[in-house]
């Protein structure tokens, strides 16, 4: 008898489950986020190329020092309270939110946990940083890409965005504070 045929069922054991282990860790992260699609067909590149606008033309902080996000239907109907052009998702648009002043319903990139504090304005007004450092090439897209929703927690995030080790390894090269308090409450 040899030593396959005598531990027959321990190896088959094994490798069934190291296989199932194998397969669990590549479909886990796949099954937990869903792509959420944005309600509306955006393009950052129109805007900036063709309307000249900057991030904080849209994107600003409040008087306080607050982040304001994103930017509110009035911002939009400014610019949109006729089509700005002949395309089905621009009259969908129109008529779907600026003619009823009907706010969009946007699927936000950066729902975080509630211990994680983040402060756009320290890192524009303080830190000097250039949206494009953490948002990537965002603002020159055609489109908007999906939002990526945690179906256990709820959290989101987008390609675009970074992650805690990105931060880490962004304070540690610009020395700045880099302990858990510094970003958790």
């Amino acid at each position: 008898m040899t030593v396959f045929q005598k531990h027959r069922g321990q190896i088959l054991f094994v490798a069934g489950a190291l296989a199932a282990l194998a397969a669990g860790w590549r479909a886990f992260p796949v099954l937990r986020f869903q792509r959420v699609p944005q309600p509306v067909a955006f393009s950052h590149k129109i805007h900036t190329d063709k309307a000249g606008a900057k991030c904080e033309d849209c994107h600003s902080l409040r008087d306080d020092g607050a982040w304001a996000g994103i930017p509110a239907m009035d911002k939009c109907s400014g610019c949109h309270a006729q089509p700005m052009g002949t395309s089905a998702e621009e009259k969908r648009f129109i008529d779907g939110y600026v003619t009823p002043g009907r706010e969009i319903p946007w699927q936000v990139y950066s729902r975080q946990p509630e211990n994680v504090y983040f402060s756009h304005a320290a890192h524009i007004k303080l830190a000097h940083l250039d949206c494009r450092q953490c948002h990537g090439a965002q603002g020159e897209s055609d489109t908007l890409s999906p939002a990526r929703v945690d179906r256990i927690s709820g959290y989101s995030g987008s390609p675009h965005f970074q992650n805690m080790d990105a931060c880490e390894d962004c304070h540690r090269q610009r020395g700045a504070a880099n302990s858990c308090l510094a970003c958790h409450k």
